[in-house]
């Protein structure tokens, strides 16, 4: 299990063009991994259009935004083409960094459990370790909370 103050798990994975990323590609910089079901549906787009809205404010403080879900390449570039996406989406379908980020899990709708992708995510700070955990994210709320604690952990 990832604790707050523990390394960040690495990855090497492909974005919606392709290209591969890798966590440390980012040393010097703050991460935000942000964990999500599936592209172009409710709860994901409402989350990516506000993190899309803040985007600046992330620049700003020079802070990076990687969305991560099971969906294809392909998938992702449909999905960050048609909303105008300014960040990575990272493409997973093994499921072996969500699972190893802890994002994969039991899920209940509709009085019914499943597996499938916990909506969560991560503050990486500039050395490469776990500075927040972000357990239960609300989507519209979510850029605004992960800005507001940068402010605080940067200060």
């Amino acid at each position: 299990m990832i604790k707050v103050g523990s390394l960040a798990p690495q990855f090497s994975l492909p974005d919606q063009n392709g290209k591969l990323h890798k966590l440390a590609d980012y040393k010097g910089q703050w991460v935000l991994i942000y964990f999500y079901p599936k592209d172009d549906t409710t709860g994901c787009t409402k989350e990516a259009c506000a993190i899309r809205d803040s985007f600046p404010k992330f620049g700003k403080i020079k802070a990076e935004v990687l969305g991560m879900s099971a969906d294809s390449v392909e998938s992702h570039a449909k999905f960050s083409k048609k909303y105008k996406l300014p960040f990575t989406l990272l493409s997973d379908p093994s499921k072996k960094m969500i699972e190893e980020y802890g994002a994969w899990g039991e899920k209940k709708f509709m009085g019914r459990a499943y597996l499938g992708i916990i909506r969560m995510s991560y503050l990486i700070d500039p050395k490469g370790k776990v500075a927040k955990i972000y357990p239960k994210v609300k989507p519209a709320e979510h850029a605004a909370e992960v800005l507001a604690d940068l402010q605080q952990l940067q200060s």
